[in-house]
């Protein structure tokens, strides 16, 4: 029997990504200020396409580095108490570009009713709240990760794109 050895690429189906994003309600959010002090909150969100959306108010700290277009890192990460291995947990990490979207505006009337569809009545409080504007983060590239070996170059599609074998594991 002749076995050749071939390497196996896994590469899990884009749809791995989408039902993340899915199960998530906030997306975890990195910031820098002028000083390029870094800052990490987090905040609801709603997907529309490829895009997402958050409603935050000036009141955080995050707000204004969203705001001024500054560097931007967002996480979508598998909760704690469903993952089977604390160092492998599902997660999706993006750069995204942000800008503001003008109020009362089509896209901040479309986006602020799927917000409230998908967060509840308190979306329309906080929308009329003059310190809380809408900001849309644009995916630009990233990666997803789900277990040991298991890692991935995302592309502003969200969509796999390649296998992150450039970094091996190595024992002591």
């Amino acid at each position: 029997m002749n076995t050749t050895h071939t390497e196996k690429k896994a590469k899990p189906v884009a749809p791995k990504v989408k039902e993340l994003i899915e199960r998530s309600k906030s997306v975890i959010l990195a910031t820098v200020d002028a000083e390029g002090n870094p800052n990490s909150s987090y905040a609801p969100f709603v997907q529309v396409d490829n895009t997402f959306y958050i409603l935050v108010s000036f009141m955080a700290r995050h707000t204004k580095n969203l705001s001024e277009g500054r560097k931007t890192s967002i996480m979508f990460i598998e909760d704690e108490s469903a993952t089977k291995q604390i160092y492998a947990r599902e997660r999706l990490t993006i750069e995204a570009a942000t800008s503001q979207i003008e109020r009362d505006s089509e896209i901040w009337n479309n986006v602020v009713t799927k917000l409230k569809e998908a967060h509840g009545k308190v979306v329309d409080v906080i929308s009329e709240m003059g310190d809380f504007i809408l900001i849309v983060l644009q995916p630009v590239k990233g990666s997803y990760v789900n277990g040991f070996g298991s890692a991935y170059f995302v592309d502003s599609n969200l969509e796999i794109i390649e296998h992150r074998n450039d970094v091996n594991h190595q024992s002591k």
